[in-house]
């Protein structure tokens, strides 16, 4: 590996996301499903989050204004909205993460409300018809947050047709280090965008490509760049040198170089103003641009029904969605499981990619606010179910978590 930090995926025994191979730009494309950037507005950026905050801007949200947000959500979700300079009110989901319209109805009288985002949780639609009506019955904006949904439908209505705005998350479906979405179908997009540097530029192909090389995909292309791959390092030093030299703390000190990647790409949290005029990078465009997109809607379904019978009758879980919609192109698989501490303990140690979606809530956020919320967190274990695993990686896959939830029952409760 060079000296870029290690692609996450290449941590676990197999990919955690998707990779960049041959066989993804085999294929139509022409998608099953509808797409977020089918016949619409749409604005590249780096991150989803980033997207949100680009949409409650748009919104015209500011000091004073309250943004609701799903009780259920990643703590990504939150610093958007204070980037606008609102207040955060967490409104309750029901059991299968559905929004939870008499809630929000209650959130709303008490003042003060001017946006409201509504997630699609791991891929699967809701019918987002009732909080749109209502939105409009008080002259809210409505932004559809489809970062875990960027295919799909849902009684014939396209994904990201509903909102105001929409945001997605074209890294979490697309083999590129990085990318989100901000689109909408029903206002003009007033987003300028520029790019962020050589660096960025190189950072985000390279990782891509790294990510790839770590788990035998492209061999070819990686005995090629074998050579390129470790002068490269050279490279990287001067990058990081220059922009030291850049960054000073004001007195003449040199301050921390500023990431050549927002934190989006390494799993972080926080929201970097920095990063809220800078355009997708050329390489994720360029991906975007050229893979089969019919192919990842495909792969990511049969996939995620191949797991489910897999683990049909397995002891101690259940999925969060008894059937897989038509319309619904998953993130990843949702299993409730019954010990999910141990559980989890049992996949980590087999290197096996997991996420607990929800696990860490925002201050303040526990069961007085949101019950189901707090259940979700604690028993939710996602699966990979992306569309570049190999039929020996789903059938390990398979194994190990059927393994996991067998060592997770024997341990006492």
């Amino acid at each position: 590996m060079s000296s870029i930090n290690t692609p996450p995926s290449a941590r676990y025994a197999i990919p955690s996301v998707p990779l960049l191979s041959l066989a993804a730009f085999m294929g139509s494309r022409r998608a099953a499903l509808p797409s977020l950037l089918d016949d619409t507005d749409v604005r590249l950026v780096t991150s989803g989050r980033i997207a949100i905050g680009l949409a409650l801007r748009a919104l015209g949200v500011g000091a004073g204004d309250v943004v609701l947000v799903p009780a259920y959500h990643s703590p990504s979700m939150v610093p958007p909205a204070h980037w606008c300079g609102a207040t955060v009110v967490f409104y309750r989901v029901q059991p299968d993460t559905a929004p939870d319209l008499d809630d929000i109805e209650a959130k709303i009288a008490a003042g003060n409300v001017k946006a409201i985002l509504a997630t699609h949780f791991f891929g699967i639609p809701h019918d987002l018809a009732p909080l749109r009506a209502l939105c409009d019955r008080h002259g809210i904006g409505l932004v559809e947050d489809c970062a875990h949904c960027f295919f799909g439908a849902r009684d014939g209505i396209a994904v990201g047709s509903t909102g105001d705005y929409a945001i997605g998350s074209t890294m979490k479906f697309f083999p590129i280090y990085e990318g989100g979405c901000l689109v909408s179908r029903r206002h003009r997009l007033d987003v300028t965008l520029r790019g962020a540097g050589a660096g960025f530029e190189l950072k985000t192909a390279l990782n891509t490509l790294e990510a790839a090389f770590a788990h035998g995909r492209l061999p070819v292309l990686r005995a090629l760049l074998a050579l390129p791959l470790r002068a490269q390092s050279a490279v990287w030093r001067a990058l990081k040198t220059r922009r030291r030299r850049v960054d000073t703390d004001g007195n003449g000190g040199a301050a921390p170089a500023r990431a050549l990647a927002p934190s989006s790409s390494e799993s972080g949290f926080d929201f970097d103003p920095r990063w809220a005029d800078k355009r997708s990078s050329w390489f994720a465009r360029a991906v975007l641009r050229t893979v089969s997109p019919a192919r990842i809607v495909a792969r990511r379904r049969r996939n995620y029904l191949e797991l489910q019978r897999a683990l049909d009758g397995a002891p101690g879980c259940r999925p969060l969605f008894a059937h897989l919609p038509d319309g619904a192109c998953p993130w990843m698989f949702p299993l409730l499981v019954d010990r999910p501490q141990a559980v989890a303990d049992a996949l980590a140690g087999a290197g096996v990619p997991f996420t607990r979606f929800g696990a860490t809530l925002w201050k303040g956020v526990d069961a007085s606010v949101c019950p189901d919320s707090v259940h979700l967190g604690r028993h939710l274990i996602a699966l990979p179910c992306h569309q570049t695993l190999t039929d020996a990686e789903r059938a390990w896959l398979h194994k190990q978590v059927r393994q996991a939830l067998a060592a997770g029952m024997a341990v006492p409760a």
